[in-house]
């Protein structure tokens, strides 16, 4: 029998040395609990998401330093650990010294075996062969096999030895690479564990796929394998990650026999009979991720650490009387004290009656500081300042005026509301303000930059509209067990109000049809391989409904929204020019999104700013369908 804790600890990216403490702590308190064995994830010590701080001789020496302190600290129990392993000697493919994302073990006080990482992910928001040197990369450089440097590590617990698969994180994520490095460690002889220590940031419904790869790596392998992941918040710059640790373990059948509790520090104890492999004990149902519960709980958690991130105690909340920044409002308000947040109406004189009570109604509810500061006075006089003054071309002396179009109107209402009025009152107030944008929105650049656009935080921005919709019902019926968000909000048309021919009194809203726009956006940007033009209107030429189920989006809704081909494609292109052309500009200078997708907007996103382009067979598709609509 062996007891073996389970360190599921929140890593502060860039503070080995708090890092350390807490590992010290955490051994401690094992070793009074008589535990064999404590595992902590992936790059523990310095923190996984650091950027070019991997560029810092000084910073790689104290995480060496520091973790020569973890292996100190094993003297009566055995310690897996992440951290970076460093080989002053020798150089990477950039020129820099060498640097490996190792696991150690270590036991007795002294270092028992280390592996390093052998494939390095380099998609979405990973950057590792930026960094590091893999495994594979040193066997092709020493001309060995893979098989010859991944062998498990051997250790002695109670006079038995015991054979330990360690892994890191996308070791086991292997389907698509020419190694599979558990069965590289199989052909070394069997294992009796296999460990995978992680940095694996939360993605809705990805702990749901997790579960079935890593079961069928036990069942197939028949080795008990048990994943230690991280929590807390690290990002890279541009996004913010949630990392919700839920720490697994898994029988030699693959059936889950413990987790430990996402979003969540613990340190968690396990009593595993390696003779009986783990299926001496029950199995355990986990719930499914891909729920609105799992989408609220990693947005609470990314808004609540990345306030204690940055420092910031006090929140100023542009309120419209919408549903963005009434959810945001919400969000917000179960984590600062109602002292500490303020919500501002700014109405101008296309703003509804019927908004500004509710945003009034919204703001009593929740029970924020509340204030009202119409701009209908700077907004005139700034368009009036812009037409009222005269440009002169001083190569001939003529003189010209701008018109303020309607457009440029709802530009200047948006960045007076963000830029000039919110920013000044975060200021006074000593705190900083929200973007309300949605993923929708900031997609096709329906957002003002530098207006509506700004802010220290989009948290709501990796949510397309119908999830905003279904966090604010969550809201009211499972946070806060009441009518916080009344429904006269979820219900309203949403609009941007910035003009007449937006007026929600009359039903009338933004040029954004959510219930299938939705949908359409989100294959351009989240699916894996991902849509363009000529993928949709393939799929349209075969039948709306082939289309409809490729999307996800309503049964029936494409043909009721567009009657002829002529009328799809003129919105497909609208929509693709702007989502490949000045949305790109626009989200390259947003606020930080808070991350819960399979992909998101920021680094995981890498954009250039081409010039829009339509493949040969869409225009071919195109020309096929158009004459046959004549």
């Amino acid at each position: 029998m062996l007891k073996i804790a389970l360190g599921q600890m929140e890593v502060i990216p860039g503070r080995p040395d708090l890092n350390t403490d807490k590992m010290l702590i955490m051994i401690q308190d094992a070793c009074n609990q008589h535990a064999d064995m404590i595992i902590f994830p992936e790059m523990a010590i310095p923190g996984y998401l650091l950027g070019d701080t991997w560029e810092q001789s000084s910073f790689l020496q104290d995480c060496e330093d520091f973790g020569r302190q973890i292996i100190d600290a094993s003297q009566n129990i055995c310690v897996i650990f992440g951290n970076v392993a460093v080989q002053w000697d020798k150089h990477g493919d950039d020129g820099r010294v060498r640097k490996h994302n190792t696991c150690f073990v270590a036991q007795h006080g002294q270092l028992v075996a280390t592996r390093i990482k052998t494939l390095h992910p380099n998609y979405r928001e990973f950057d590792d062969t930026r960094h590091f040197f893999s495994l594979r990369k040193l066997a092709l450089e020493c001309k060995q096999d893979i098989e010859t440097l991944l062998i498990p590590a051997k250790v002695t617990i109670r006079n038995k030895e015991y054979s330990l698969g360690c892994i890191i994180c996308e070791d086991g994520w292997n389907d698509d690479y020419d190694v599979d490095p558990i069965a590289a460690l199989q052909a070394n002889g069997p294992l009796d564990l296999i460990i995978n220590i992680s940095s694996s940031p939360f993605t809705l419904g990805k702990n749901n796929k997790r579960n079935r790869v890593f079961s069928k790596q036990a069942r197939e392998t028949g080795v008990p394998l048990i994943y230690v992941n991280t929590v807390g918040l690290q990002n890279n710059g541009k996004t913010v990650y949630t990392f919700d640790g839920f720490s697994t373990v898994y029988n030699r059948m693959g059936e889950i026999i413990a987790s430990c509790q996402p979003f969540t520090e613990t340190l968690d104890y396990l009593d595993l009979a390696i003779n009986a492999i783990g299926r001496d004990l029950p199995s355990i149902n986990i719930p499914n991720d891909f729920t609105i519960d799992s989408l609220y709980q990693a947005v609470n958690y990314g808004i609540r650490k990345f306030l204690q991130s940055i420092g910031m105690t006090k929140v100023v909340i542009g309120l419209s009387g919408g549903i963005d920044s009434a959810v945001n409002a919400s969000l917000f308000a179960r984590i600062l004290n109602p002292e500490n947040i303020l919500l501002v109406n700014m109405p101008s004189k296309f703003n509804s009656k019927t908004t500004k009570d509710l945003a009034a109604q919204l703001a009593k509810n929740l029970g924020c500081l509340y204030t009202v500061m119409p701009i209908e006075e700077s907004v005139e006089y700034t368009a009036s300042q812009i037409s009222g003054t005269p440009v002169t071309n001083l190569a001939d002396g003529r003189q010209f005026n701008f018109l303020v179009s309607s457009f440029v109107l709802e530009n200047i209402q948006a960045r007076d509301r963000s830029a000039r009025l919110l920013a000044g009152i975060a200021a006074a107030f000593g705190g900083g303000f929200t973007c309300n944008a949605n993923k929708t929105e900031l997609s096709v650049g329906y957002s003002t930059l530098y207006g509506d656009q700004s802010g220290f935080l989009a948290a709501l921005a990796d949510l397309w509209k119908h999830q905003v919709y279904q966090l604010a019902n969550y809201l009211n019926t499972h946070v806060y067990e009441r009518e916080v968000i009344p429904q006269a909000i979820i219900d309203l048309v949403p609009s941007a109000e910035l003009s007449f021919e937006q007026s929600v009194d009359q039903g009338k809203g933004d040029p954004i049809i959510y219930p299938y726009h939705d949908y359409l956006f989100r294959s351009f940007m989240e699916y894996w391989n991902r849509a363009t033009p000529e993928d949709i209107l393939g799929w349209y030429s075969q039948g709306p409904a082939v289309l409809e189920q490729k999307l996800g989006c309503q049964a029936g809704l494409v043909k009721r929204l567009f009657p002829s081909p002529r009328e799809f494609i003129e919105d497909l292109e609208r929509w693709w020019r702007l989502y490949t052309g000045m949305a790109i500009a626009k989200r390259i200078q947003a606020p930080p999104v808070l991350a819960v997708s399979r992909r998101v907007y920021g680094f995981d996103h890498r954009e250039a700013q081409n010039s829009v382009y339509f493949t040969q067979k869409y225009l071919k598709i195109k020309h096929t369908l158009l004459v046959g609509d004549q």
